[in-house]
């Protein structure tokens, strides 16, 4: 009973879910390097799908190389745990005029071993994370700004 007041009250506010499963025509440019690639296939599976380049609005990111740094030693002084973290700027534009900007970052750690395939794996689905954690930062912020733009019309 207390569920369905609470539905009854948030529809009565106006209140509408930013991801409601409506298509948000935005563009996104290529972004270089395989990270990139992941990057934007991401985006443009929260923005609905992708867009082509006359889109109403247009999204640049640049994503910068991953960094690592050793968070962990053992008694040998081996390098057992590894953070890597992602660096991304975005600006998103509505026509030529840009409406929002800024930077995101992400962090991932994983567990570093001796066998490289292993290290390998462990490192590739870190940056993965990493990835995915970028797009929903970015993505969040371009959607609202759009939403944002078509309330001010």
């Amino acid at each position: 009973m207390k569920k369905i007041i609470a539905l009854l009250l948030l529809c009565g506010c106006g209140f509408r879910p930013m991801f409601s499963g409506t298509d948000n025509d935005i563009y996104v440019e290529k972004i270089a390097g395989i990270n990139g690639i992941e990057l934007r296939n991401a985006l443009n599976a929260k923005f609905g799908g992708a867009h082509d380049a006359s889109a109403p609005y247009k999204l640049v990111v640049s994503l910068d190389a991953p960094s690592r740094t050793y968070r962990g030693l053992d008694t040998t002084g081996t390098a057992t745990w590894q953070a890597i973290k992602l660096n991304a700027k975005y600006d998103l534009y509505m026509g030529d005029k840009k409406i929002a900007s800024g930077s995101e970052s992400a962090a991932e750690s994983y567990t570093f071993v001796q066998y490289l395939v292993a290290a390998n794996a462990a490192y590739n689905n870190a940056v993965q994370n990493a990835v995915s954690v970028l797009a929903d930062k970015i993505g969040a912020r371009a959607i609202a700004e759009t939403q944002k733009n078509l309330e001010n019309k």
